[in-house]
This record gives structure tokens, sequence and C-alpha cells, in this order.
């Protein structure tokens, strides 16, 4: 692990852009771990459930909370300054809470365990929200995800920093510029 790396999480309802503005910071040769919650989801429906999350909420997160704490072991293994990850270990108990479903004491702790640097934070935004195959979240649910996923990182002590609407290159160049006021 690099001694002074940091871990940087994009944070942000369904359908903010996160995804996209990861892709872009992997074309500048930045290193990113990807949203897992696609592959759990996948790997559910070649089982035949069709929402996991739906059909067994606790499951899922189980699954998810895993994956994440594995992206964060893997990063500290990393020899790059800087890693980003799209959404962390806190989204898990975020997304719990929202659903109104009771989770093992376990999610908390994980969260309060594995600490990151920066949070960036993608506001729900209605001219990009769209659903698919593995993102079926209303804008409107987008909306109320979002303020238990910045509740939840404001509860552990986060500074959550607002990147501002604009085009891919725009909200991907806000990041780096207030990356390079923090190095």
């Amino acid at each position: 692990m690099q001694k002074n790396q940091q871990k940087i999480v994009l944070i942000g309802g369904p359908g903010t852009g996160k995804s996209t503005v990861l892709n872009k910071l992997k074309e500048k040769d930045f290193f990113c771990f990807d949203e897992i919650s696609r592959e759990v989801i996948l790997k559910a429906q070649k089982k035949g459930i069709e929402q996991l999350f739906l059909t067994d909420p606790l499951l899922f997160s189980e699954m998810l909370l895993e994956g994440r704490e594995e992206q964060y072991l893997n990063a500290e293994k990393r020899k790059e300054n800087i890693v980003f990850l799209d959404r962390g270990i806190p989204d898990v108990h975020a997304y719990m809470n929202y659903y109104k479903t009771t989770y093992p004491a376990l999610f908390l702790e994980k969260s309060k365990q594995y600490k990151y640097d920066l949070i960036f934070h993608f506001s729900p935004w209605k001219e990009i929200h769209t659903t698919d195959n593995e993102r079926y979240e209303t804008f409107e649910e987008s909306i109320k995800i979002d303020k238990f996923l910045t509740e939840a990182y404001s509860e552990l002590n986060y500074k959550i920093v607002n990147v501002p609407f604009g085009t891919v290159n725009e909200r991907t160049d806000f990041i780096l510029n207030s990356l390079s006021c923090d190095l």
C-alpha cells in the first residue's frame, strides 16, 4: 500500500452519473473499482432470481458488504496514490435504512472500520436518470435513496464534496481539480 494513498468514493442515488465519471477517470489512467451491485444482480439473475435485493435484501446486502470490503482491501494492495471506488461500504447500511430492513451491527462496524479519504457526491439529476435491467429505481426513489446515502456518510463524519451538474468532462475535471487542492 502507498503510504499516502487516497481512497476516494463516488456516492449518490441510482442514475446520477457516478459510473460514467468513473469510466472517464479510467480513461485518464486512474485505478478505479466498479460498482459491484450489478455483478451481484447478474449472478442472481443467472440463478433465476430476477431482483435479489427485493427477494432477499439481507443476503444481497451481505454480498455487497463482502464485495466492498474486498475492494477496500485490494485498494490497499495497490501502488497507486489515488484509487477511486464507485460506492463505499456505508452505502450498504444506507440502502438497508432506506428499505427499513433490519441488519446486523456488523454492517455499521465495517463502515467505521474501513475509512475513506474523500467522498464525492452526485446529486439526483432528472435529465440523465435512466433505468435498465439492473437499475430499476425511479427518479423519485433515487432522490429518497440519495438522502439516506448522504446521511450515512455524514453520520460517519465524512466531509462530502458535491459534484456540480455538467458534462462528463466537467464533472471529472471538478473532481481532479478538487484533488489537486487536497494534495
